[in-house]
């Protein structure tokens, strides 16, 4: 069976690429090869594995997640979960129209945060980050090889997922997960 969904962002949202850029940025989000902001489907597999943990039994986690470490998949007490979670991306339309229209641009805001000393009340020496964030937009993406019997397992793991992302603590990355079709 084939999942698919929607994640609706409702605040700004920041996923990390990895890449600082150097004195202008600490933090650039993850981007496709057209410079469109997604979602990682390891991120999202990752965030389901832990809702499903807090009501799912482990068998069942193990199934659909699999098992162990992920850099070690010739060891014996590893196992590949059934379950495969692709990447959220904008729908293809709307991605081809911004694209074409060199709007990519305007998905992206920049943030800045300080940490405040607590006895002088004033920013701490060197603690001015800059991030990059994406707007609040809608993206889609599938679990696919989910076997009828964990169907249950992952929609409610998805319909859990409130929030995702660097700060999502701290009021970045609020979401929801709707499901659009499962076939």
């Amino acid at each position: 069976m084939t999942i698919e969904y929607e994640i609706k962002f409702f605040d700004y949202w920041h996923i990390s690429s990895g890449l600082s850029g150097g004195a202008a940025l600490d933090s650039y989000v993850v981007k496709d090869e057209r410079g469109l902001p997604y979602v990682p489907g390891k991120t999202i597999k990752g965030l389901a594995r832990e809702m499903a943990e807090l009501f799912a039994s482990e068998s069942d986690v193990q199934s659909c997640f699999g098992k162990g470490g992920a850099t070690k998949i010739d060891d014996e007490d590893t196992t590949l979960g059934q379950c495969r979670f692709t990447n959220a991306v904008m729908k293809g339309d709307e991605a081809d129209e911004i694209v074409a229209n060199n709007l990519t641009h305007n998905l992206f805001n920049i943030i800045s945060a300080t940490k405040i000393d607590d006895v002088t009340g004033t920013a701490a020496d060197g603690s001015l980050r800059d991030i990059e964030v994406v707007i609040p937009i809608n993206l889609i993406g599938s679990v696919k090889n989910v076997p009828e019997e964990f169907g249950n397992v992952i929609q409610n793991s998805l319909k859990m997922i409130k929030r995702m992302g660097l700060n999502r603590n701290r009021g970045l990355g609020r979401c929801e997960f709707v499901i659009k079709e499962q076939r």
